[in-house]
């Protein structure tokens, strides 16, 4: 006896294209695209970027301990999350990656306000986009068909990599001054 999937979507063949088939990878390219471009404008000051010096100043006056370190860890993570969300390759760890980040992006930036020009929307929305993600996987056109165990994705995988991006997030945070 087999059970029905929970939600089993529209019956389709195997070759069709679906509404998640294009929608997917558009996300995945452009939230990755956003965060790979600014995780390369602090490690390499590309695309008018600061740098890792004054990225490390930034992190420094933020309450962080050893600014650089810093720097390159948050550097390296916004450029492999963007990269692995980009090619839907490991994308609940890319997603998870991303939402850390902005964790500590928010608890940095929160000044009590979530719209305007201190708030902390567009971080709020990116850790929604990023968790998303996480949780649907990647979508047909993706690198993840070609890891065995994430060919076909499951929300659990989803969630056990949101609930390790979010307990490192909470570690790195517990650093700051």
């Amino acid at each position: 006896m087999t059970t029905a999937p929970i939600f089993p979507g529209p019956r389709t063949p195997a070759t069709a294209v679906t509404p998640y088939d294009i929608g997917l990878p558009v996300l995945r390219l452009v939230l990755g695209a956003i965060m790979a471009v600014h995780g390369t404008q602090k490690l390499f000051r590309w695309f008018d970027g600061p740098g890792l010096k004054t990225t490390g100043m930034f992190f420094e006056k933020g309450g962080y301990p050893a600014g650089e370190t810093m720097a390159v860890i948050a550097g390296v993570t916004e450029t492999l999350g963007g990269l692995g969300l980009i090619l839907g390759l490991l994308t609940p760890l890319a997603g998870a990656a991303i939402v850390g980040v902005m964790i500590n992006a928010i608890a940095v930036k929160w000044a009590g306000e979530v719209i305007g020009q201190v708030g902390v929307e567009l971080e709020s929305l990116i850790i929604a986009a990023a968790a998303t993600l996480a949780l649907t996987g990647p979508g047909r056109f993706a690198l993840d068909r070609f890891v065995p165990v994430l060919r076909d994705h499951r929300v659990v995988y989803g969630v056990a990599a949101l609930a390790l991006g979010v307990v490192l997030a909470f570690v790195v945070l517990m650093f700051r001054d």
